[in-house]
């Protein structure tokens, strides 16, 4: 018997965004799926635009593992994660230890599979810019939804977001934030008009 899946299951129950008042609560399932459609989408774009190489769909399913240590360890507010750089470190080895935990439930054989789509999520590889800009747009997103509901206590993390995004100076990125971002912002109505 494997627990593998079983506990990828589990992110549904982690909230992020603790450290906010919310007018909606997201889980890791609903972020990941979004930086995966995301992630997708930067790659298509690049491809299309600007002559990559990437594989979409390769992007898309290792951003839906981008945040699976966080079953083990919880969503660290970023505030306390990047507090300074000792403990940022040590939150990056934490990340590694629950990813292997994670990992080591597969049996041997499945095993090298999901340790590639794990890895492809890390800095060094080439997927990491493309996937980390996915993380920070779907983030960006939530926050301006929060605005959009009138909430304030988003508006720090909004800035620092969307100027995370803009100096990561991913041209896809640059597309999405001008052609698919302000979108977002529209009422059901307005999106079919």
């Amino acid at each position: 018997m494997s627990a593998f899946f079983a506990i990828l299951a589990r992110m549904k129950h982690i909230t992020r965004w603790g450290l906010m008042r919310n007018t909606q609560r997201e889980n890791l399932v609903e972020h990941s799926y979004e930086t995966a459609v995301i992630a997708h989408a930067l790659a298509v774009i690049k491809n299309t635009r600007f002559g990559g190489q990437i594989d979409p769909h390769q992007a898309a399913t290792a951003a839906l593992f981008h945040d699976a240590s966080e079953i083990l360890t919880g969503d660290m507010p970023t505030p306390v994660k990047y507090y300074n750089p000792a403990l940022k470190t040590q939150y990056k080895q934490l990340e590694k230890v629950a990813n292997e935990k994670l990992l080591a439930l597969l049996p041997a054989d499945l095993k090298p599979e999901y340790e590639s789509l794990f890895a492809l999520c890390e800095p060094g590889f080439d997927l990491y810019p493309l996937i980390k800009a996915a993380d920070k747009i779907s983030a960006l997103i939530k926050c301006l939804q929060e605005q959009n509901m009138g909430n304030r206590e988003f508006d720090s993390a909004e800035k620092s977001l969307r100027a995370a995004v803009t100096d990561m100076h991913l041209p896809e990125a640059d597309v999405f934030l001008a052609e698919f971002l302000p979108a977002f912002l529209l009422n059901l109505d307005e999106l079919q008009s």
